[in-house]
């Protein structure tokens, strides 16, 4: 079994407070959460279990990632409609259209939240267009 990085009581520390239905899906989010934080580590050659063990400030970072994805596919998951973050309207014809926070509802991680874990960086590089003949 994987390492679970952030218990229960953490999300509801950095969340908000949960009902006994929303604490049963965020105990079984949890353990998928912290190991598909681990598998994107792990896609950038770096390890989540040895880099919070080497430090107890990217243990808490890690800690309250892992609580701000949860909290995020618990509230898509409520029963209440998802949040929108782009909404449109037209009048006579009526049209309607709205973008919404977490459509799927699933688990995801910001860029952000990687980029602060370091688990992301910007790629740089070069290509030598004519080539490289110091033959003169």
């Amino acid at each position: 079994m994987a390492a679970v990085y952030a218990a229960i009581d953490d999300v509801m520390r950095l969340g908000r407070k949960l009902t006994a239905e929303e604490q049963e899906l965020a105990e079984a989010l949890l353990p998928v959460a912290s190991a598909k934080l681990s598998l994107i580590a792990k896609k950038h050659g770096k390890s989540i279990a040895l880099m919070s063990a080497a430090d107890p400030e990217f243990a808490l970072a890690v800690k309250e990632t892992i609580a701000r994805a949860v909290i995020r596919a618990v509230n898509a998951a409520a029963d209440n409609s998802p949040a929108a973050t782009q909404a449109s309207q037209a009048a006579m014809g009526y049209s309607i259209s709205m973008s919404y926070l977490n459509a799927g509802q699933q688990l995801y991680y910001l860029r952000n939240e990687l980029k602060d874990l370091g688990l992301l960086r910007q790629r740089w590089g070069a290509l030598e267009v004519y080539g490289n003949d110091n033959s003169d």
